[in-house]
């Protein structure tokens, strides 16, 4: 299932994407933007700011294009308030880098119908794994 997120996606929304080079959210979207992804940034501390070339976001709702995989950045606890920014979208996927996981982010999103959910897994190592080595 992974797989198939990864090959048949083009856009991703990053929440908790920072404008910061060393930061993981950076690094790790850069990647992705270079295997050739569309990277959205969302971060309110940093709307209508350019980073990695893309105009950054103050909430999901605001993108004007269809969203394939929300990628997100942020720490668990606020993985809920994410889970109910998604479902107010036509995003497809909701994702949590590894580490990150909320059994009621999952409940919210599986209630709303939505349930492509990913988490606890590092999208640029699920990629490298399943559909191209990168490394």
């Amino acid at each position: 299932m992974i797989q198939t997120y990864l090959e048949m996606s083009k856009v991703i929304a990053v929440v908790g994407l920072s404008d910061r080079e060393e930061t993981t959210s950076n690094r790790i979207s850069k990647i992705m933007q270079g295997l050739g992804y569309q990277i959205i940034p969302v971060n309110s501390k940093l709307a209508g700011q350019k980073i990695l070339g893309e105009t950054a976001y103050a909430r999901l709702q605001d993108i004007p294009i269809s969203v394939d995989i929300v990628n997100v950045f942020r720490r668990s606890e606020f993985l809920p308030d994410v889970a109910r920014d998604f479902i107010e979208t036509d995003a497809k996927i909701f994702w949590a880098q590894l580490g990150l996981q909320s059994q009621e982010a999952e409940e919210i999103l599986r209630v709303a119908g939505r349930n492509h959910i990913v988490m606890n897994r590092c999208i640029k190592r699920e990629y490298n794994r399943l559909v191209k080595e990168i490394d």
